[in-house]
This record gives structure tokens, C-alpha cells and sequence, in this order.
């Protein structure tokens, strides 16, 4: 087991390591990169994301914002979120929210029914008040491209 080997084992291993890696992999993946930027900045300009918002959206987050405004203000309705003239009294949502120093939030489950007859809509909400889940039905009305609260 001691014994010396003798023959090819002797001679140095002889490693060439002037091997040269070529860069066209990484400028590959650069120019791929930039494309993919490209054309996600091409499709956001072209198609951006207001656009994909529907009428139910704007409907509900009309009624999101009045509910907001109304936990903010004493005022009934709230400054810029109602028709001029409405009231939450004799369009019976008074009611429906609790009074006036009712506590209002939206339920988890949202808004259904929406409905657009030209400038005037309808949309179901789920709200709790006070604690209790109550379902409400909300009158909008579109002004200026923005839709308020309203009675028609």
C-alpha cells in the first residue's frame, strides 16, 4: 500500500483556465428586461386604470365618501358629497342610518344592484349602524361627472 506509484501520476495536471465566457447571455437578459419595462409602461399609458373602473364602482364609492364625510361633519347632509337641497330626513335615509348621531360603517359585504338610468342611479348598500347590519338603498344623481346623493 506504501509503494510509489510510478508512470502518468507523476507528471502536473495541466489546467487551462484561460477559458473566456462570453457577456451575450447577460446582455441578452438586459434588452429582455428592458422590453418587459417598456411595454409595461406602454400598456399603463395607453389603457390606464380609470378606465377599467365601472359605473357600480363610482356609485359605490359615492356612497363610501357620503358615509365618510358624514362621520367627519355634524353637518346633515355633508358639504360636497349631496345634491344641493337634500335632505337625509325627508328622503327617509335618516331613518336608514340611525339619525343623526348615529355611528356608520360599511359591511363587509359591500354593494350590490346598481343600476344607471342615464344621470340617475340606485345602488343597494350594506351598512352597520350602531352595531347593527342594516341594508339601505341609495338614490345618486350625476353631476358635473360626479355622482352625489340625491332624491329624484
Amino acid at each position: 500500500m506504501n509503494e510509489e506509484q510510478t508512470g502518468s501520476d507523476d507528471q502536473p495536471v495541466v489546467v487551462d483556465q484561460t477559458d473566456k465566457r462570453s457577456i451575450v447571455p447577460f446582455v441578452a437578459a438586459a434588452v429582455i428586461a428592458i422590453i418587459v419595462l417598456i411595454g409595461i409602461v406602454a400598456g399603463g399609458l395607453l389603457s390606464p386604470a380609470e378606465k377599467n373602473v365601472t359605473e357600480a364602482d363610482r356609485l359605490a364609492a359615492a356612497v363610501t365618501n357620503y358615509i365618510d364625510a358624514r362621520s367627519r361633519s355634524d353637518l346633515r347632509p355633508p358639504t360636497g358629497v349631496a345634491c344641493p337641497g337634500f335632505s337625509e330626513e325627508s328622503s327617509g335615509l335618516g331613518e336608514q342610518l340611525g339619525g343623526p348621531k348615529s355611528t356608520v360603517t360599511i359591511d363587509g359585504k359591500g354593494f350590490a344592484n346598481a343600476t344607471v338610468n342615464g344621470d340617475r342611479a340606485k345602488i343597494d348598500a350594506a351598512l352597520v349602524v350602531n352595531g347593527n347590519p342594516v341594508a339601505s338603498n341609495w338614490k345618486l344623481t350625476r353631476v358635473d361627472s360626479a355622482w352625489l346623493v340625491c332624491t329624484f
